[in-house]
């Protein structure tokens, strides 16, 4: 393979991003150095055409919290993958860099859960409560605050053309990114799509009184950002009965594939990946991919805050994102969410990092395959 081969196979048509494995002599087989980035990689943000960004912050999780210590856990698991992937090939030489850690989130964070706890415990029935209530609104303005922040470094990413890649934190983390995904590619005649996994449909209005609530995320997808036109849910199983009317009454902008649906079709032995083409078939040009872990088989994430039998498992998982990588079209953002390393020491790698981890490696690898990056070798 000649250089100029080499460096179109990383990043085709990606301008002046050169290829990660041309930068030194880095050995993607040997072991990740201790102070090595995501992945134990070693290239900065001008080489890298993944941008990750870490955002510590669940201060809504209304079960069990945790999630924002899933950035710091999924960067330490992710030195343990093997680069070579047999599925996506190798991503890593797109490069793949992650932003330092933003230490006023996290210190927005501990007030906000601070604050959160007493209006948790009240089942968000503040109004006979005046410092319930001022506990309430501060945390609705802190999580304002981090949908801003999200919102402006994923738009730097996006205007470096950079693929920016969330790594929360609760659900809620999602929006600001969602938004700048939106403003950046929608347009007046197709706006973009969200592929939304989940065990939650997200629909519920400011539950329990936050308005960015992790369970509100996709009805302020909805109601606040006019540039997603469709959102697509797998693995939703567990909603209000509001929910489903909210579903019911979107006059196809939400479209949701129940987990009970898809389990019967896994039982019955249809064509799954008939069925994933379907549901696919009708997506815009440009796809943002939220992925809440609670979306899979518990077993595989059993830590995460909210979780709910049933779901799909891995190989399902990585057949929705293969035939989203040859659908047609383009992932223009992502995020890995509700990662909880529960009882796992700060040196210690859980399983649901270690899951998160590969997700978000796998995540990344078919999404470059939809840009041009970095062909997916799928059979």
């Amino acid at each position: 393979m000649t250089k100029h081969e080499r460096d179109m196979r990383c990043n085709p048509g990606a301008g002046s991003i050169p290829c990660a494995a041309m930068q030194g002599r880095f050995d993607p087989g040997a072991a990740a150095a201790p102070d090595s980035g995501i992945f134990g990689l070693t290239v900065g943000p001008e080489q890298a055409a993944v941008h990750v960004l870490g955002v510590p912050f669940d201060a809504t999780a209304s079960y069990r919290k945790g999630a924002w210590r899933g950035p710091e856990a999924v960067v330490r698991a992710s030195r343990q993958i093997d680069l070579h992937d047999l599925v996506t090939g190798d991503p890593w030489e797109a490069g793949i860099f992650m932003l330092p850690p933003d230490a006023e989130i996290a210190a927005w964070n501990a007030e906000a859960s601070r604050l959160a706890d007493g209006v948790i415990a009240a089942g968000g029935d503040v109004a006979r409560d005046k410092r319930l209530k001022g506990d309430l609104a501060r945390v609705n303005t802190l999580g304002a605050q981090v949908n801003a922040r999200v919102r402006d470094q994923v738009e730097a990413i996006l205007a470096a053309g950079r693929l920016p890649a969330v790594v929360g934190g609760d659900h809620s983390v999602a929006f600001g990114a969602i938004e700048a995904a939106a403003a950046h590619f929608a347009k007046p005649d197709e706006g973009i799509a969200v592929l939304h996994f989940d065990a939650h449909a997200d629909l519920r209005r400011a539950y329990e009184g936050f308005e960015w609530s992790h369970a509100s995320i996709l009805e302020n997808v909805l109601r606040k950002i006019e540039g997603v036109s469709q959102i697509v849910q797998v693995g939703i199983r567990d909603l209000s009965e509001d929910e489903l009317q909210r579903i019911r009454g979107s006059e196809g902008r939400v479209s949701t594939l129940f987990d009970h649906e898809w389990a019967s079709a896994r039982l019955d032995g249809r064509d799954l990946r008939a069925l994933i083409r379907k549901h696919l078939a009708n997506l815009p040009k440009h796809v943002f991919v939220t992925f809440d872990v609670d979306g899979l088989d518990p077993t595989l994430c059993p830590n995460t805050g909210t979780p709910v039998p049933g779901g799909i498992s891995w190989h399902e998982a990585m057949l929705w994102l293969e035939e989203l990588a040859r659908s047609g079209s383009m992932v223009v953002g992502l995020d890995v969410n509700e990662v909880n390393p529960g009882a796992a020491g700060p040196n210690e790698d859980s399983w649901d990092a270690i899951v998160g981890a590969r997700l978000l490696y796998r995540l990344i690898g078919f999404a470059l395959a939809t840009r041009g990056n970095h062909p997916a070798r799928s059979a």
